[in-house]
């Protein structure tokens, strides 16, 4: 899924603390093929792996032959390029953020929503914009499995002394800018270091999750269409940029950590509280096996959370094969209705039913970040956004700068809506 601040390999190294890290894995036997292709080479890579020996075993009579390949901007060229020769895997794992970038090219194949209800899915299974995320001219192009969003995790041992927890060990809500920081300053007392962990030094996509989430949390609008100057709140920006300045100040978060770094601080509780995404759950409880979760706090008045959705597509095929499109539905719906399962690896399962259930509900952390699933925030619709796209990297070198406190916020939002510019007036692929 989502990568750090390293590369996929160096993730790898590191004991595959993200989930969108590469390796290649298959397994057949006989009966009905359907190959699948996925990006979760991390520990949600091997939770995939136990759920897809649960489906063999529930579906004897099709043969599933799982491929994971490294994530990230080879990925995608090697899925379209499948796709355009029309002998791709009958599915593939995509970010619901990059669907934009396929459909309307005609490399993916929509979903037929009487064979999703035959397995047993459908519309209202799924939260309404999610669901709607996944239409491109008004079929379903994505079923999504997840969403991950970007949240915090913390160190009860350090949040309770700090006074920032609830009777019930939950996060005491934070509201405002002052009072996140005010948080920060009060861990930073307990650890004798800093407060928070967010590393975001030379990566390609931190800087830019947390910018974007809490720029939804404004409520400011955008609008990034093709060939036009980009329509975005320039001053809502400088205010969200601001504010990460004010934050690493050293104390409240260290201005100088990368992605490596942080969870190292926070695994070793030199700091109370880490910036990051799900899919740090497993890794981050082998440190901490108390882990805390919750929702980014809603600092600037609307809820919202940088986030993004492994979801299923059906790349086009040159021949199509009733029985094999067919299988592939028993497969695909068998996978979600596991979400239980999926939810170990820190994922929220895109279906209600399974969120909603007692047994999700006992789930800690998880649990605690769940309504975050409602609030996702994703890249804008548009062909260049995207998890593992260069816009993300742009945008993160555009405010690396101000965020060590070596430029202003204005000056960096100025660098971003010049690269914003510059990808708008790009034609994009045929």
């Amino acid at each position: 899924m989502l990568q750090g601040a390293l590369g996929a390999g160096t993730l790898l190294s590191a004991g595959a603390l993200s989930s969108c890290a590469g390796s290649v894995a298959s397994a057949t036997s006989s009966g009905t093929l359907v190959r699948i292709w996925d990006l979760l080479g991390g520990s949600d890579g091997q939770i995939m792996g136990e759920i897809v020996d649960g489906v063999r075993e529930e579906l004897p009579h099709v043969t599933i032959d799982r491929t994971t390949l490294a994530w990230g901007a080879p990925y995608y060229t090697k899925l379209a390029m499948a796709s355009t020769g029309g002998r791709a895997p009958e599915a593939a794992v995509m970010h619901l953020s990059r669907l934009i970038g396929y459909a309307p090219g005609g490399l993916l194949e929509p979903f037929d929503l009487d064979l999703l209800e035959q397995v047993g899915i459908t519309e209202s299974d799924f939260p309404a914009a999610l669901w709607e995320r996944a239409l491109f001219q008004d079929e379903l192009y994505a079923l999504p499995l997840d969403t991950h969003p970007f949240i915090t995790f913390y160190n009860p041992a350090i949040a309770e002394p700090a006074g920032l927890l609830n009777p019930d060990g939950t996060l005491v809500e934070i509201d405002n800018p002052d009072a996140l920081l005010d948080a920060g300053r009060a861990m930073a007392e307990v650890t004798g270091a800093q407060g928070f962990s967010y590393g975001y030094l030379s990566d390609a996509a931190q800087g830019w999750r947390m910018f974007w989430g809490l720029y939804g949390q404004t409520g400011a609008g955008y609008d990034f269409t093709p060939g036009r100057p980009v329509d975005f709140d320039d001053g809502a920006a400088v205010e969200v940029l601001e504010f990460m300045q004010s934050m690493l100040d050293g104390t409240v978060a260290a201005n100088n950590s990368d992605y490596g770094g942080a969870i190292a601080n926070f695994s070793t509780e030199q700091t109370g509280l880490i910036f990051s995404g799900v899919w740090e759950k497993t890794s981050l409880q082998g440190s901490i096996p108390d882990l805390g979760g919750a929702t980014v706090p809603i600092i600037f008045g609307t809820p919202a959370a940088f986030g993004d959705s492994h979801s299923y597509v059906l790349p086009r095929q040159l021949v199509a094969n009733q029985e094999r499109r067919e299988a592939t539905y028993e497969v695909l719906g068998a996978i979600l209705k596991r979400g239980l399962r999926w939810a170990d690896a820190g994922h929220i399962p895109s279906l209600i039913p399974v969120v909603e259930s007692s047994e999700y509900q006992d789930l800690v952390p998880q649990r605690n970040y769940a309504q975050a699933a409602e609030w996702i925030f994703l890249d804008p619709p548009v062909w260049f956004a995207g998890s593992g796209s260069d816009f993300q990297n742009r945008m993160c070198q555009a405010m690396q700068t101000a965020l060590q406190g070596l430029g202003t916020a204005q000056d960096a939002v100025d660098t971003m809506i010049g690269e914003m510019n510059t990808f708008l007036e790009t034609p994009a692929p045929a």
